[in-house]
């Protein structure tokens, strides 16, 4: 069981740990933003990533342009295979609605880490080959950040992340 912190006394200075606890809590907010506007996007197809017309509310499939663009890449069959099957849509859906809603609230670090770390991962997979760099690109990166953030308790700050290890106590797969 984590060690509770206390929060910041009033008029008390800002520590470097408290300053990285606001850092933290920002990039967790702001990641958890990419991952509810993707399901938002595709959702409602508010036309940046999505036209209305391919959204899933009008039938579209929210996996099929990304994974059926992999075909060229090393895990092309394995990704096409996938592609627009419904139980895939709906997964991919739950994921990002599921990780940008815990990043957000600060709740479920640890599931929110690892759920979007595999969907990351996949994501950077049919990714390849990357055109800008060999092996890096935005996915790995986020998946670190997924990763920092909830082995640094970052739901704590400006989230429910204390609350919510409280309610989770003895549950180390929700916490």
């Amino acid at each position: 069981m984590r060690e509770p912190r206390s929060p910041r006394a009033e008029g008390a200075p800002m520590t470097p740990i408290v300053r990285a606890g606001h850092v933290w809590a920002v990039a967790r907010i702001a990641l958890g933003w990419v991952f509810l506007w993707a399901f938002l996007d595709k959702l409602l197809g508010l036309g940046f990533a999505t036209p209305g017309e391919r959204s899933w509310l009008n039938g579209g499939s929210p996996t099929t342009g990304f994974l059926k663009g992999a075909a060229d890449g090393p895990l092309g069959g394995l990704y096409g295979a996938l592609a627009g099957h419904w139980w895939v849509d709906v997964l991919f859906m739950a994921g990002l609605l599921g990780v940008g809603a815990a990043l957000i609230l600060g709740v479920g670090m640890r599931i929110a880490a690892g759920a979007g770390t595999v969907m990351l991962v996949m994501m950077w997979g049919a990714a390849l080959p990357i055109a800008t760099n060999p092996f890096l690109d935005d996915h790995l990166v986020y998946a670190i950040v997924l990763i920092g953030l909830a082995a640094g308790d970052a739901g704590d700050t400006w989230g429910l992340g204390r609350r919510w290890a409280e309610v989770t106590a003895g549950s180390p797969v929700l916490r």
